[in-house]
Order: C-alpha cells, then structure tokens, then sequence
C-alpha cells in the first residue's frame, strides 16, 4: 500500500548525519546491506484516512530495512495486531512492504523520515522534514485525528504548530498518554506513549492502553466530535 506521492522525500539528503548513519549502518544478521531500504521512508496508508498515526523516526532494522513505518520491528509487532483487532488493516502482521498489508481509515508515517542514530533526531533534522510531514498530512483531505506517538513526535508537532500562530506556549499543551486537544486550525491532537519494545517491555504501553487510545481516536473522529 503506497504512501502519499511527497516530491523529492526518498531522494533527500539534508542531514549529513542521518545519511551518513544510514550508509554505514551494519546490516542485522543474516541479511545484508542490498536488503536493506536504507533511505528516507514516506509513510502509507489510506488516502481517505481520518486518523493518522506519527511515529518519532524508522527503526534501524525494522522501516529502515522494509521501506514501511513500523514494519519489521517490534513496535509494529505490537501496533499491527491490535491495529487489525479494532479493524484498521486487513491483516494482523507487518514483516516486509509487499505482504500486503492495508490499511483502512488509518494512516502511518514518521516525524522523522530518516533513521537516526541511538533512535534521537537533532532538533534540526525535526525540523528539515516538517515539510515532508505537512505536506504528507495536508494530502489527507478527511483527517480528523493525529495521533503522535512519543513526547518527541508530540513536541515536534507542537513546534510546528507554534511556528504557524496556530498555539501560543507549548506549556499550554503538556504531553500525557491520552491526552487530546483540538487546536484552532487542524485535526484532533491526541499523545500517546510510544509503542517501543521498551514501553512495551516495560508496562508503560500495554494492549489495553493502546486499544483504549484507539477507540479514542476512533471517536474523535467522527463528525459531531467538533
């Protein structure tokens, strides 16, 4: 399932840093470099989608490798089957970009395109795709809810938000799991704990938790929602 059509965002190289992290990224064992995607990675999803879910950035060896956000890790291992549950993909796995999986209603992509080292983008590198996410966001004529996924990815949106006279003080609007606000121009805003094998690991994010934020999500978009 292909992604929206952003000119120039496979072929970008902006931040030295994550293009040279890319290049020089070992591959994980038993595959090899030439299996690897190893360059910016657009998101997909429905292009009628009213939700649309933002990670921080592509796995190393997960969206880096197949090319699609979340697939090939263990945070799509955890999201894709609770995604299918509630009825938001044809299928309950994501391992590689032509399994066929499709999303409906739902679309997924990464603040930052590129994967970083140690999994932290600069502020910089937030800020050079801005425009990848906006304009992959503003293909989304139906979007109602978007949902970020790590404080990171919630800040970053906030920012970009704030750059645009949409909100005043980031203050105003602290990340908490859950936690939704409509602002003035745009769709719902809802944070989220990230779905990492971390906070999975860790209990910060259990199922419960996520299918809850998804119903959330579900809800808000409808259109008596405001």
């Amino acid at each position: 399932m292909l992604g929206a059509k952003v000119p120039g965002l496979v072929e970008c190289r902006r931040c030295p840093r994550l293009s040279r992290y890319i290049e020089t990224l070992p591959p994980k064992k038993k595959y090899t470099q030439d299996d690897y995607w190893a360059r910016p990675v657009p998101g997909f999803g429905d292009p009628e989608a009213r939700i649309c879910l933002v990670g921080l950035a592509p796995g190393a060896h997960g969206a880096n490798r197949t090319g699609r956000p979340f697939t090939g890790d263990g945070a799509g291992e955890f999201m894709y089957p609770l995604l299918h549950r509630a009825g938001f993909t044809n299928q309950p796995k994501a391992e590689h970009g032509q399994d066929g999986l499709i999303l409906d209603d739902l679309y997924i992509t990464n603040a930052v395109k590129c994967v970083p080292p140690e999994n932290k983008p600069k502020t910089y590198e937030f800020e050079r795709c801005q425009q990848y996410l906006e304009e992959e966001l503003a293909s989304l004529a139906r979007l109602r809810v978007l949902v970020l996924l790590g404080r990171e990815a919630y800040l970053s949106y906030l920012k970009m938000l704030k750059s645009k006279g949409v909100i005043g003080r980031l203050s105003d609007h602290p990340f908490h799991h859950g936690r939704a606000f409509h602002p003035a121009e745009g769709p719902w805003v809802l944070s989220s704990y990230h779905t990492s094998r971390y906070n999975v690991q860790t209990g910060r994010m259990t199922s419960r938790m996520f299918e809850d934020l998804i119903d959330q999500a579900r809800k808000l978009a409808r259109p008596d929602s405001g």
